[in-house]
């Protein structure tokens, strides 16, 4: 294996200027300092035919090596900066949706956009203050670092065997079809408080509903309210964790004409876009707060944001759009069948 190179250090170029001004030979020096000759050569010639000094080169040397450092992309002062700025702490863009949409407007120019990591990079590299504060709070997860957390599902025996998810259709697991749910309630302050989070399998379209409590009636009432919205095609089926928020199911299931599936114990990943979904919420409706003061015109507007952010499993459409086209595509198929 080749030896790795290394620059010339301080004491190296001091020794140089020494033996050179007692008119050592580069050959001998290159000997005492185990370097090429052709190495202190080079460094030579670099800095004139004159007398070489040690203080002069490490001067020069340091002022091209400042010269190779690449140059940052999001300074603060730059347009960039601003326009990733905005849309991460005013719209609530992830970073990836940021980065995806500079590469579909300037996909010809690479000066005018970047990656997430480096939009990540540059959140975490930014000292302490108002600006990174904001920033960080800006992310998913609103964490000062990266990485995922975990998660888990309580077990519950009031689950009857032929509602389990195992029994689920095949179709509702491809999402094949719109109109299959994924619901959960998302807790506030001393778990006391909660709102209701729907997300649609397919388009990943965000319902979200006002809860009068955490009590199984509430969760009734709330569900049903929001979902008799929907068209009569989008309320096909919702697959459920195993709260005992859901044990009035068999109201829900008469009320809306709906199929309800439970998910099995500690296995979130059975209901990963609504997992998903509730991290992302946390942004809106934060641990520790009482959830009972949101209203339901505050939940259509945040469940408005989020339908609004394009997605990458969607090939950055956004769920509205791809919700917009299978509303379209079911009264175009009804119209050719009347």
């Amino acid at each position: 294996m080749a030896k790795q190179y290394s620059h010339l250090s301080a004491e190296e170029r001091a020794v140089l200027q020494l033996e050179r001004n007692r008119g050592t030979s580069l050959q001998e020096i290159g000997r005492r300092l185990g370097r090429s000759a052709s190495t202190l050569s080079r460094e030579v010639r670099r800095h004139g035919d004159g007398i070489y000094s040690a203080h002069d080169a490490a001067g020069s040397y340091r002022a091209r090596r400042s010269r190779c450092v690449r140059r940052r992309k999001l300074v603060e002062e730059g347009e960039l900066f601003q326009f990733v700025h905005d849309h991460l702490v005013f719209e609530r863009w992830s970073p990836q949706q940021i980065a995806a949409t500079l590469r579909a407007m300037q996909p010809d120019d690479a000066s005018q956009r970047v990656s997430h990591e480096t939009i990540y990079a540059a959140i975490y590299v930014y000292p302490r203050g108002g600006l990174k504060k904001a920033l960080v709070e800006a992310l998913r997860q609103g964490k000062p670092s990266r990485g995922r957390r975990r998660t888990t599902a309580a077990g519950r025996s009031w689950v009857p065997e032929q509602l389990r998810i195992v029994h689920r259709p095949e179709d509702i697991e491809q999402r094949l079809v719109p109109g299959h749910w994924e619901g959960d309630l998302i807790k506030g302050a001393f778990n006391r408080s909660c709102v209701g989070t729907l997300v649609e399998r397919k388009t990943r379209f965000v319902v979200l509903c006002r809860m009068d409590g955490c009590t199984a009636e509430a969760a009734l009432e709330g569900f049903t309210r929001q979902m008799r919205k929907l068209p009569a095609f989008l309320r096909e089926s919702l697959t459920y964790d195993r709260g005992s928020e859901l044990t009035c199911y068999e109201a829900l299931m008469q009320r809306l004409n709906i199929d309800v599936w439970f998910a099995d114990p500690h296995a979130p990943w059975q209901r990963g876009s609504n997992e998903n979904t509730n991290g992302l919420l946390r942004q809106f409706l934060p641990k520790g707060v009482d959830l009972s003061q949101a209203s339901q015109e505050y939940l259509n507007h945040v469940a408005k944001l989020m339908n609004g952010r394009p997605r990458k499993t969607l090939g950055w459409a956004t769920p509205a759009q791809v919700m917009e086209r299978e509303i379209i595509d079911f009264k175009s198929r009804v119209a050719l069948d009347s």
